[in-house]
């Protein structure tokens, strides 16, 4: 099992960096693959428009860099009771967002290793790139082909579910799957917490967070805590670098859109052409915007996002000493054990 996740990192690799594998067995795999995933990468914009290419090979790169064997080793090794038994297995349905590509890999990841049997449910907003992934797992390693499974109707006669969603549409996956074990996640954001002292390429890889994916994952950085006597515009300058934004309609629009409204109703905030950013105490920003609220005392910020704890899916600071952070630049590289709400996932799979 480990092997082929291995390979199939592997593969990918080369599809993040875009350029053939000289690898022996990746080239085996080219000869069938190769084509039609550069072909896929390259038409997803055309399906979804906040998919460009750059992103696509963005969150393959991802992917493949979490697929080591030595990370994959130790993360299976916190769960020595798995795999199950073949015979026990689960049907484990899989409700999927489509927020940024490939976004649900994690999932069935955790459902084939932990000896259960994935039904995946995509959405229309992200179909083809996982169920090609999933094809590339399969021809490496054809057992898989008796785990991995898509829908596209509802979900019927599984034994547990993980799904992911709004706020809205989770109180109706709570709903409609209360009598069966269940991970539901919510809306989550990314945020981070700055001293001043960062540097230029502190605040380049802060940029990372932010615009990587248009803003659309839920580790992406939409709030910033700045120190009492810090210039908003001190950030906004090297973040003027992300010009390529401006190539998306999508975001443009967006930026265009919160710009006149702020206008309208007489709302201070910064521009730099690329990024508005707002004096807010909410989390979510919308794409194009980021929030900042200014703090006196370090403790008190701290406090705030332990309250706040149900909204953040992860801390990007530079700060050492506080718990549960990552520096900047890493949010979109997250570890096979940085679950998602923070709920283990993995634990889970294991205990049904």
């Amino acid at each position: 099992m480990i092997n082929a996740i291995v390979a199939a990192g592997s593969y990918l690799t080369q599809h993040a960096l875009g350029v053939p594998s000289e690898d022996t067995e990746t080239k085996k795999l080219n000869n069938r693959f190769y084509t039609t995933f550069e072909q896929f990468i390259s038409e997803e914009h055309s399906y979804n428009g906040w998919f460009t290419e750059k992103f696509v090979r963005t969150a393959l790169g991802a992917i493949a860099g979490s697929l080591g064997r030595s990370d994959l080793e130790h993360w299976l090794k916190m769960y020595p009771a798995l795999p199950g038994n073949k015979a026990h297995a689960k049907r484990v349905g899989v409700v999927m967002a489509g927020n940024i590509p490939l976004v649900g890999f994690h999932d069935m990841l955790s459902v084939i290793m932990s000896g259960n049997i994935f039904i995946g449910k995509t959405s229309s907003k992200d179909d083809r790139m996982l169920r090609k992934v999933a094809e590339l797992i399969c021809a490496i390693e054809p057992a898989f082909a008796d785990r991995i499974y898509f829908t596209d109707g509802y979900l019927k006669n599984v034994d547990a579910i993980i799904a992911t969603g709004s706020d809205n549409t989770s109180r109706y996956f709570e709903y409609y799957f209360r009598e069966k074990p269940h991970i539901i996640r919510r809306n989550r954001n990314g945020v981070a917490i700055l001293t001043g002292k960062e540097t230029e390429d502190e605040l380049l890889q802060l940029g990372e967070d932010i615009f990587t994916y248009f803003g659309l994952g839920c580790r992406n950085v939409t709030k910033v805590y700045l120190p009492e006597d810090y210039d908003p515009g001190t950030l906004l300058k090297p973040l003027e670098e992300f010009t390529e934004l401006l190539e998306n309609n999508k975001y443009c629009n967006n930026l265009d859109y919160h710009r006149s409204v702020y206008l309208m109703n007489s709302i201070p905030f910064l521009d730099n052409g690329i990024l508005l950013l707002k004096e807010d105490r909410d989390i979510s920003s919308p794409p194009g915007v980021v929030y900042y609220e200014k703090y006196s005392q370090l403790d008190k910020v701290i406090e705030d996002l332990t309250v706040q704890d149900h909204h953040i899916q992860c801390i990007v600071t530079s700060i050492n000493g506080i718990k549960n952070t990552i520096p900047p630049g890493t949010s979109q590289s997250p570890l096979l054990w940085d679950y998602a709400d923070g709920v283990d996932t993995m634990d889970f799979l294991q205990n049904l």
